[in-house]
């Protein structure tokens, strides 16, 4: 071959190496990132309803289904909530036997396939809790993001965020307890979900741009009466709290934060995704580096920026072991680093952005020790 022709080859080879390479980073990219925000998490496997009876529902043996705390059920045009697994039941060695506490919409008969899912609770406010509350627009720099207000008669504001594998009815959970204390609480929908502006690329940018959203919530609740707003979030919406707190021009109104969960290395977060949905792991550095180009994402986890030192509010965290896809090692540094501001309070054996599920009650009183001060 002449020297000419050799080389042409060569490169040809080359370059048709490096095409197959940034398809394969983008595949796994999107894989991991693809929108909407609220499409079931790898872990969600489908479960098998065997049998119900009163006040009982018979699953699918698995990690998921033997869960400790209080969990929803949601499968094609049904939604439940069943709370601790029942030892004493009879049951066959593949099943497993927990309490059923309410059908909220459909039937749930034997046969049907079922996710367990952290929320609680399907509709709105109002439908789902009895609470007034308005829908709202909220001006934002893709378009205008829905959400529900809940008044109260307080002049510090909750924002709630969501997170990885849900929508905003997650935060539901906890909005009856908000209402209790008093406390107005604004519900975001944020870029990628049913009824907002869909993000430019199509792609999760694990909080990196979606807290921009948050920032368009804080001046929309400044704008109509809040002196100072609490931070809520979940999963990736713990990010965009953290991001809003250190980035938002009124981030002196950011009285507090409360996170569930944070996605605070987003890499660890998006290699776990791929994995869980089937990408190879030699694949995962050509996705890390895709998402980068798409999506501008830093190199750094959150702890390896400004962050730490410039947070200013105080902080709570729920975080715990057994999360697969956030994990929280970072957390535990964020809270030594920062002991005058982060409180962590530790849930071992809940999933990622379930850590009130796994124990309502010491999680709830927990979240009302730390806001007490804060109202």
């Amino acid at each position: 071959m002449r020297p000419a022709t050799a080389t042409a080859a060569a490169v040809t080879t080359i370059l048709g190496v490096g095409a197959a390479a940034v398809a394969a980073g983008r595949y796994a990219s999107d894989a991991a990132l693809k929108v909407p925000s609220g499409r079931a998490l790898p872990a969600d496997r489908r479960l098998t309803v065997h049998a119900t009876a009163a006040g009982q529902v018979t699953l699918t043996r698995s990690f998921a289904a033997l869960r400790p705390g209080t969990y929803g059920l949601r499968g094609p045009g049904v939604h439940a909530v069943v709370g601790p697994v029942v030892e004493q039941a009879p049951h066959a060695p593949d099943t497993v036997v927990r309490r059923l506490e309410r059908v909220g919409q459909g039937v749930l008969e034997p046969g049907a396939r079922v996710r367990i899912t952290p929320e609680l609770y399907s509709g709105d406010p109002g439908s789902a809790l009895g609470l007034g509350h308005k829908e709202v627009e909220i001006p934002g720099e893709l378009g205008l993001l829905p959400a529900w207000f809940v008044p109260g008669a307080r002049d510090t504001w909750v924002i709630t965020v969501h997170g990885l594998g849900t929508t905003r009815e997650h935060p539901m959970n906890l909005m009856g307890f908000l209402h209790a204390q008093r406390l107005p609480v604004l519900g975001l929908a944020y870029r990628g979900d049913a009824g907002a502006p869909r993000p430019t690329d199509g792609l999760g940018h694990l909080g990196a741009s979606e807290w921009r959203d948050l920032d368009a919530a804080i001046r929309y609740a400044v704008r109509y009466g809040a002196q100072n707003v609490i931070l809520y979030g979940w999963s990736t919406g713990a990010s965009m709290a953290l991001h809003a707190a250190v980035n938002s021009a009124l981030r002196d109104r950011v009285s507090g934060l409360v996170l569930d969960s944070p996605v605070m290395d987003w890499q660890a977060t998006l290699s776990a995704l791929a994995v869980a949905r089937g990408v190879p792991a030699a694949l995962l550095p050509l996705a890390v580096r895709a998402a980068q180009g798409q999506t501008g994402l830093r190199d750094a986890p959150l702890l390896d920026t400004s962050l730490p030192a410039a947070l200013r509010a105080p902080t709570l965290i729920f975080h715990g072991p057994d999360d697969t896809l956030a994990p929280w090692q970072p957390t535990r540094e964020l809270a030594a680093r920062r002991p005058d501001l982060v409180s962590l309070h530790p849930v071992p054996q809940a999933p990622h952005a379930a850590m009130w599920n796994a124990g309502p009650a010491r999680y709830e009183e927990a979240l009302r020790r730390f806001l007490t001060p804060l109202m």
